[in-house]
């Protein structure tokens, strides 16, 4: 393609882009093509893509509604930029997981369950009511047993209660019910017991009143429990304040202790109650229908012949068919999004665009291969090459080569990650690139080619008879003391296989799985790894004064923006003013605290260092810095030494928080540790330094298992397990598993085949 004429269609006019790293960069982007971002993580292109382009198009799409619906509207502050002309209506598609709510499923998400409600209650017979009278989250419609989840808890009151034990003593073994915790101090200050009488010896009725009695107002409450407060039994309290509430993601270990999950059994795990399920049409039932394949369902409804219905069939499978095309057939509606894989998750967001009439918008993706089999990412491609030949600007940020190759236009950033990168290192076609000196164009052209020198197992996990989820009677030996990598096509099996291999294991492990750090102003890289506390204490030890004085959260903040750095001013329907505090000019400290100094330094300076500056500073040698440094070097590490201590995890990305979480546990021995696609969003020259730590680890006796679509780390394993051979029903089967250059010859793999592609 000639580089002059990928303009001639027009271009999104980039001047002066200043946000986060980026360099005053400006650049021209071409319309109605796909232009791909790349470089290292950190260098810049999620600053220019999403925090200046999709940022200012969003805003700018706010501001045309009137100032009463404003104040309802998700706020985009302005980016740092001169001017963008020529900008389009910004779609844009992260890389967020979909909810972890029970009750979403994939029916609920993508809309496709309203839908077959609604046909359900014009044609279904008998007929028992409207739309609602079918949906499982309203009263009228739930299995009254589970409330509309499909399942039932059991909680096993021995692992719940130590009855050896008073109140005073723990009793309640259950985290955060322990002693002196808020919750406990429901049950001592109650009035109801005595605190001090082991469990056992209580009556049947202090039984029932510890832990079954409903909510309750106590008529002679104990002169220490709140007045308003309202008394509940330890496991109807479970039950309501974390089960089924967004604080059980925080408690799955202890969880898993004392709660059994199993389907209900008086609605079968259908979430109806009976009078909706006895609503047929030509024979099923709505759950019925619910739980087919996509593809199952769409020759149903091919079955279906009512005029009332016609166009509600049809624009139900429109939703069915863009899921369909783009390899998700084999999903039903009633699955559950919390166990999706992220690559399932990822094709659902993408196919909910693909049917769009809309043209001359502009959808921005950030790496839309991750979680991806070389063969599901041929079908996302083929998805956006048909939003693209619909008259849109399709923009991905991707460490992919394979999604890299079919874009029309590349631009690169760089040199470095960090406060140095920011600036434009390369912009062309791909062909060019394969061509250039570029950091990326260089790691493109490295050949994969399997580890010359595997390590032979000596400790390995035999499991047998696995059948959960879509796994086929499964038995397999994985080794445990090596490094071991599952792949296969997304949703074929590869996370139900570790959750099993997990409830087998009798050595440690250590599960390092894609789940969100929590972001906010106050969380740093510092905060995040526990380096401030040793540095509040050299600080508090050297001056001799309170530890306090040295915590932005408590002691020793500004006054003014009380530890955060910032002041922020809501504007009602505008955006909140974000300012730098003039009393702290930034630094989250109080004029008090910032008169200490530790070897020159006041604290807002040290922890303005680099990781590597810090590196430097603190290694005197010193016994009592012996921690801090390997803190340190642990993120030095991972690639993370440019990363300044007090910067503010929102600003990171997905990268760098990946490998801050691995930082957090790369000293640990004699354990086994457990990644889920660890190279998301990183380089490949980030992959490269990546593998060479996974290998440190193995050979600090460490074992590592990592559910894997990289190429690069596939080629780089002691011993290889494939999962499928499709997604699914269709997967769920073990495929191979040996030493990685055996799978070339596994002519039923699309890992072994897609393996071979690259190597040629």
């Amino acid at each position: 393609m000639n580089r002059n004429n990928i303009f001639a269609d027009g271009f999104i006019d980039v001047k002066g882009a200043r946000e986060n790293n980026l360099k005053d960069l400006s650049l021209k982007i071409p319309k109605y093509k796909t232009t791909v971002f790349v470089g290292l993580s950190g260098a810049g292109k999620s600053s220019l893509v999403f925090d200046t382009i999709a940022a200012l198009s969003r805003r700018e799409l706010n501001e045309t509604f009137a100032s009463f619906t404003q104040q309802y509207l998700p706020k985009y502050g302005q980016p740092h930029v001169d001017e963008i002309d020529h900008l389009p209506v910004a779609i844009v598609i992260e890389q967020k997981k979909i909810g972890e709510n029970a009750r979403s499923t994939v029916g609920t998400y993508t809309g496709a369950y309203s839908l077959l409600r609604l046909l359900f209650s014009r044609i279904g017979r008998p007929f028992i009511g409207y739309s609602d009278t079918f949906s499982f989250n309203m009263p009228k419609g739930m299995c009254p047993n589970c409330q509309g989840l499909g399942y039932v808890d059991d909680i096993d009151e021995d692992l719940l209660i130590d009855k050896n034990e008073s109140l005073n003593q723990g009793a309640i073994k259950f985290v955060s019910f322990g002693p002196d915790t808020w919750r406990w101090r429901r049950y001592v200050n109650s009035g109801l017991f005595d605190n001090d009488k082991p469990v056992k010896n209580f009556t049947d009725r202090e039984w029932q009143l510890l832990m079954y009695a409903p909510q309750q107002q106590l008529k002679h409450p104990g002169p220490k429990f709140p007045k308003s407060a309202l008394y509940e039994g330890v496991v109807p309290r479970i039950r309501r304040s974390i089960l089924h509430k967004k604080e059980a993601q925080h408690h799955q270990a202890a969880i898993s202790k004392i709660v059994t999950h199993h389907a209900c059994p008086i609605c079968h795990g259908t979430r109806l109650n009976s009078t909706v399920l006895g609503n047929r049409i030509n024979g099923k039932n709505i759950a019925e229908v619910c739980s087919m394949s996509l593809k199952d369902l769409s020759e149903f409804l091919d079955t279906i012949n009512a005029t009332l219905t016609t166009d509600l069939i049809r624009e139900l499978q429109v939703k069915l068919h863009s899921m369909i095309d783009i390899g998700l057939g084999y999903l039903s509606l009633a699955r559950g999004t919390n166990s999706l894989s992220g690559g399932e998750a990822q094709r659902i967001k993408i196919s909910k665009y693909l049917n769009s009439s809309l043209s001359d918008m502009v959808y921005i993706l950030d790496e839309p291969s991750v979680g991806l089999h070389p063969h599901d990412i041929d079908l996302v491609k083929k998805g956006l090459t048909r939003l693209r030949n619909k008259g849109n600007t399709i923009l991905l940020v991707e460490h992919n080569p394979l999604m890299m190759s079919f874009a029309d236009y590349v631009v690169e950033l760089g040199p470095v990650a960090g406060a140095s990168g920011g600036q434009l290192t390369f912009q062309g076609t791909y062909e060019e690139l394969l061509n250039s000196s570029s950091l990326t164009g260089k790691w493109i052209r490295e050949k994969i080619a399997f580890k010359t020198k595997v390590r032979k197992s000596s400790n390995s996990v035999q499991l047998t008879n696995l059948n959960s989820n879509n796994l086929k009677n499964i038995n397999i030996r994985i080794p445990i003391d090596v490094v071991t990598v599952l792949t296969g096509v997304a949703g074929s099996g590869k996370s139900s296989l570790v959750k099993e291999l997990k409830n087998s294991l009798d050595v440690p492990y250590i599960d390092l799985a894609q789940k969100d750090i929590s972001t906010n102003l106050r969380s740093t890289p510092a905060t995040y790894l526990d380096i401030l506390d040793p540095i509040r204490k050299l600080f508090a030890q050297s001056n001799q004064t309170s530890l306090g004085l040295f915590s932005y959260n408590g002691q020793g903040a500004c006054p003014i923006c009380k530890g955060k750095g910032v002041t922020i001013t809501n504007m009602a329907f505008m955006d909140p003013v974000v300012e730098v505090c003039e009393a702290c000019h930034g630094k989250r400290y109080s004029k008090k605290a910032l008169q200490y100094h530790y070897q020159g330094k006041d604290i807002a300076e040290i922890l303005d260092f680099s990781v590597d500056q810090a590196l430097n500073f603190f290694s005197s040698g010193e016994e009592k810095n012996q921690m801090l440094k390997e803190k340190l070097s642990s993120l030095k590490r991972v690639g993370l030494g440019y990363i300044h201590l007090n910067q503010t995890l929102t600003t990171l990305s997905g990268g760098e928080l990946q490998r801050i979480k691995l930082a957090s546990r790369l000293n640990e021995k004699g354990t086994v540790f457990l990644l889920d696609e660890p190279t998301s969003g990183l380089h490949m020259q980030d992959i490269a330094e990546q593998i060479k730590l996974i290998n440190q680890l193995v050979d600090a006796h460490n074992g590592v298992i990592v559910i894997e679509h990289n190429q690069t780390v596939i080629s780089q394993a002691d011993w290889l397990i494939d999962i499928g051979p499709g997604a699914g029903v269709f997967g769920g089967q073990v495929i191979y598993s040996g030493v990685p250059a055996g799978i070339i010859d596994c002519s039923n793999s699309l890992t072994g085949k897609a393996l071979l592609k690259a190597m040629d």
